[in-house]
């Protein structure tokens, strides 16, 4: 006996009808559009077995069903875009829902890349640099008077020169005596201390940490060999061009404190009233 070839949902046998396969199961055309086939979104007719079926986000149109909803071009064989839920020809949804070109004023169609940045919006080619007009891709730049520039044609017309370093400050800088430095270049001359955020001083054009210009230009003590009447502090005590700390104004022998009291010296010491009298 012969092989039964039989629908797999009705079992009517398939012997000289037509048929098709759903997971290597014959079935009938009757059942397998009852079982399988959708409506089109568009008409609400079924998709038989004989009409070419379109699916786009789980929905189906017949192929002459699947046009724009705007302009009813056929869309089958042309890229599309989506409205909500409505199919759109290119063309249309630009002209009704694409970004404008901040550069050309044209709209940005679906599928060209679009370069963004504080809410403007630009084609590939139009994002380019104000002076050189070459395009900034992903590249960084900057932003003057609302026209972009790369790096390069930004350092050359806008940036300031280190007095310093004599390159261009693109980031923190300092500004002193009108003149600007990079952060990291405003040191002092002496011990290279940067010197932004802090107390400094200048002389002859050179710029000093408080501590090394008053190593450097005030009075040693006569006592600790420390500057004296710095900055930080002008109290001090000066006798016979010689100075010392208040603190270290004492005795030499027994380190009373002097201010204040009667004392006399003995060569380069400084002696109180007691220890005098056995000097």
């Amino acid at each position: 006996m012969g092989e039964c070839f039989d629908c797999a949902e009705c079992q009517e046998s398939l012997y000289g009808q037509k048929y098709t396969l759903k997971d290597s199961k014959p079935h009938c055309l009757k059942c397998f559009e009852r079982l399988f086939c959708s409506n089109c979104e568009a008409c609400q007719k079924l998709i038989d077995c004989t009409s070419k079926d379109l699916s786009y986000n789980d929905r189906h149109w017949h192929a002459e069903c699947f046009v724009c909803t705007a302009c009813s071009r056929a869309l089958a064989a042309r890229p599309f875009a989506n409205k909500d839920d409505n199919p759109m020809c290119v063309e249309c949804y630009s002209d009704r829902y694409s970004s404008e070109c901040h550069a050309c004023l044209k709209p940005i169609r679906p599928g060209c890349k679009k370069m963004e940045h504080k809410g403007n919006s630009w084609h590939e080619d139009c994002f380019a640099c104000n002076s050189c007009l070459q395009p900034i891709g992903t590249s960084s730049f900057l932003v003057k008077d609302g026209k972009n520039y790369c790096l390069p044609c930004f350092e050359k017309h806008f940036s300031k020169q280190c007095v310093q370093c004599k390159k261009p400050i693109m980031t923190e800088g300092v500004s002193y005596l009108d003149r600007p430095w990079h952060k990291e270049c405003f040191v002092c001359c002496t011990c290279e201390q940067q010197l932004a955020g802090q107390r400094f001083t200048s002389r002859d054009d050179s710029t000093f940490c408080l501590d090394c210009f008053c190593s450097i230009f005030f009075q040693k003590c006569a006592n600790c060999d420390s500057p004296v009447g710095s900055l930080k502090s002008s109290n001090y005590i000066c006798f016979e061009q010689r100075q010392w700390h208040v603190d270290c104004f004492t005795c030499t022998r027994c380190s009373e404190s002097l201010v204040g009291k009667g004392f006399l010296t003995c060569k380069d010491d400084i002696l109180c009233s007691e220890c005098s009298q056995t000097a």
